[in-house]
């Protein structure tokens, strides 16, 4: 009974399945375009025009909290936003994202002069026990090797033996 079934409802689905390609690809068009221009000024309410003196850091009016790097907030305090040591509401600085947790940390364990200092010590150290390795380093590991016949002055081609043919022999 359940292949009679499956027989009768195998054509009905692969009839189901040709959707002709017109009623799919349709064209639209962005209604509006082209816009007019604006000819009115922009709202001064949303826009103002602030000059030097009202605005020095002329950023619209924000008020620009004092730069304060959150790597130096106090980590267990109670922050709106844990990760990044602010509250909610709080204005962000025009520099957020070097002074932001995600941007380089500031090294402050080691100052610029102890860092001298130490790098210092270090090049001395190294070249004082290379000194000292020179001192007490023996010169020669052995006796210098000799060979028989004037130091093979023969077998090395010296000047009592015949030459090789060279190139302009020819």
């Amino acid at each position: 009974m359940f292949a009679r079934q499956l027989a009768v409802a195998r054509p009905l689905v692969q009839r189901a399945s040709i959707v002709p390609l017109s009623a799919i690809q349709t064209r639209s068009y962005m209604v509006g375009f082209p816009r007019k221009p604006i000819a009115e000024p922009l709202d001064p309410v949303y826009y103002p025009s602030l000059n030097d003196a009202v605005d020095p850091g002329q950023n619209g009016g924000y008020v620009n909290p004092a730069p304060e790097k959150r790597q130096f907030r106090d980590p267990y305090g109670e922050w709106w936003d844990k990760q990044e040591r602010r509250n909610f509401g709080e204005p962000v600085h025009e520099d957020n994202d070097i002074l932001g947790r995600f941007s380089p940390e500031d090294y402050t364990w080691v100052s610029p002069a102890k860092g001298l200092f130490q790098i210092g010590c270090f090049v001395t150290t190294v070249f004082g026990l290379l000194g000292v390795v020179y001192m007490f380093y023996p010169d020669m590991p052995a006796v210098p090797r000799t060979f028989p016949h004037n130091g093979l002055e023969k077998a090395l081609g010296g000047p009592g033996v015949l030459k090789a043919r060279s190139s302009d022999d020819e």
